[in-house]
């Protein structure tokens, strides 16, 4: 049995998407999952009351297995969550929205909408967060679930050796 990386998209790639994403729920739900790590049931269950605007955090109610978590989010999507809860669509309706986004961004990869939040992870990792942190914020039980984002891309590896040996 082969074990597949998840597919990942770039800050750049990410941006292009919601460039391409016409509808403001549709913008915010993607939003939520890449910047705070949340899975498509957790977006859609999301309401006003979960916003803690003076904490800047998320209150996540019975994510996967029941549990609840905090997530915070960032600053730049205060104005956004004004739009929570997201009423005008459902699980198909974002699953659709994102291929439909993808293919206007004209980007070459097989996206689904859980491939944001692998991005987040990813992302977060990439920037020094700790694989704790990044285990917290998805709401994983196990680290081990969290480890699949350890990965380094054969462009990392190749700047690492070059800076190692001088080239």
């Amino acid at each position: 049995m082969s074990k597949r990386l998840p597919l990942i998209l770039t800050l750049n790639e990410f941006s292009l998407i919601l460039k391409n994403t016409k509808l403001r729920h549709h913008q915010l739900a993607f939003k939520l999952s890449f910047f705070c790590g949340l899975r498509i049931s957790e977006v859609l269950k999301l309401q006003s009351q979960d916003v803690d605007r003076s904490r800047g955090m998320l209150h996540i109610r019975e994510g996967k297995g029941g549990k609840d978590r905090y997530v915070p989010y960032p600053r730049q999507l205060e104005k956004s969550l004004s739009g929570v809860p997201i009423i005008k669509c459902g699980v198909r309706a974002l699953e659709y929205a994102i291929k439909k986004s993808v293919k206007g961004a004209k980007i070459n990869k097989d996206i689904h909408y859980h491939s944001l939040r692998h991005s987040s992870a990813s992302y977060y990792l990439s920037k020094g967060m700790t694989l704790r942190e990044v285990q917290q914020l998805l709401g994983h039980s196990r680290i081990t679930t969290t480890g699949i984002y350890l990965h380094t891309s054969p462009e990392d590896v190749k700047k690492r050796m070059g800076d190692i040996w001088g080239e």
